[in-house]
């Protein structure tokens, strides 16, 4: 049963053992104080090892970075540390992981900082509408606007893309197999690549090639550092999510994965319009997204078991990733193999809490009677 979805890969350096991906999935549980990966966390993740790759929950490259609170870091020495748990963990049941590299840019708020500063963006722009899960002064949790961010001056870009550099040699040594950058769902570098959040005038804006010039510098960095084989890139074209209204979403989208084709990187991670809204991407563009980036091809948007067996036996992808299924299923592939029932997602505990709707969903072996 499902094939092709089943089979084998090879993603740039690594190879997976299916086309079966765990989506990044924020599930706010880092370990306080420090935003610190727990033991807990590590169950969570090696409970779902039997995935091709696991991507993990989206994990700031730096304070700055931070855009909700209890999300995990990975720029201190109790981070390192703690994700060294998790891959570890992972390894030990035969899995991959790689580890998503995060900067919120202005989907944040000065609470979410230990200096107060307010967040930074492309341009003096708020994104209307969007939110940020942190933790008030008296303690109490709160869902608060994004607040007004300043626009980096040019001179402060090269920092940020050593603080993604800092975090990918941090990730290595914790043991990834490789890293995901995290271009999409309207953070930073899908900040600079929007027309309607990108107003700058020197390098970084204005023309097309001008405002994905900061993707590509954090993919060469990056690239230098650990290996093209080594690097996944996350893209989430028509996203309207966080304010996000770009007039050249399909383009931009075209022109990376040609350039990133040219780079040779591990894979590319096309997030589809679905939570968040926005139209649907179109077979044509799927269908040109698969002549600019012949290398690993990755969907993610709602996909059921059999539609990503029709994706991949089509050829127009490579490899679909899963999120809420894999939230309730930690043995998704072996459920997608043996044709056996899924479990339901709890939405009430996707966000915050311990243990009940992270680490408690059965697995087959633990839903079958005993002998």
């Amino acid at each position: 049963m499902y094939t092709n979805l089943l089979s084998p890969i090879q993603a740039g350096a690594v190879a997976l053992p299916n086309r079966v991906l765990m989506a990044p999935l924020t599930r706010s549980r880092a370990g306080q104080p420090g935003d610190v990966p727990t033991a807990m966390n590590a169950e969570y993740y090696a409970q779902r090892a039997g995935a091709g790759l696991i991507v993990s929950e989206a994990t700031q490259v730096s304070p700055q970075g931070q855009g909700y609170a209890l999300t995990p870091g990975i720029y201190s020495d109790a981070q390192e540390a703690g994700w060294k748990l998790v891959t570890d963990a992972v390894h030990a049941r035969g899995g991959r992981i790689a580890a998503q590299l995060w900067h919120v840019g202005r989907i944040s708020h000065p609470l979410l900082r230990p200096d107060g500063a307010v967040p930074v963006a492309p341009s003096a722009i708020v994104a209307k509408g969007a939110t940020c899960f942190v933790i008030q002064a008296d303690g109490t949790p709160a869902n608060l606007p994004s607040t007004m961010p300043r626009a980096l001056a040019t001179e402060e870009i090269p920092a940020v893309i050593a603080e993604f550099v800092q975090a990918a040699q941090r990730a290595d040594r914790a043991g990834f197999d490789m890293v995901e950058i995290h271009a999409a769902n309207g953070y930073l570098l899908q900040q600079f690549l929007a027309t309607n959040s990108n107003r700058r005038t020197d390098g970084y804006g204005g023309s097309l090639e001008n405002r994905a010039r900061i993707v590509l510098e954090v993919v060469d960095a990056v690239v230098t550092e650990l290996g093209a084989g080594h690097v996944g890139v996350r893209m989430s074209p028509h996203f309207t999510g966080h304010d996000i209204a770009d007039l050249e979403p399909e383009q931009s989208a075209l022109f990376l994965a040609r350039e990133f084709s040219r780079r040779g990187i591990a894979y590319l991670h096309i997030a589809e319009p679905d939570w968040a809204g926005g139209p649907k991407l179109s077979d044509a563009f799927r269908r040109a997204l698969r002549q600019a980036f012949p290398g690993t091809l990755v969907f993610c948007g709602g996909y059921t078991a059999e539609s990503a067996e029709a994706l991949v036996a089509s050829g127009v992808g490579d490899a679909v990733a899963f999120g809420r299924l894999y939230i309730a299923n930690p043995d998704l592939v072996e459920r997608f193999r043996t044709g056996a029932d899924l479990n339901a997602p709890d939405r009430s505990t996707f966000y915050g809490g311990d243990a009940k709707g992270y680490t408690d969903y059965p697995t087959l072996d633990q839903q079958r009677p005993a002998p």
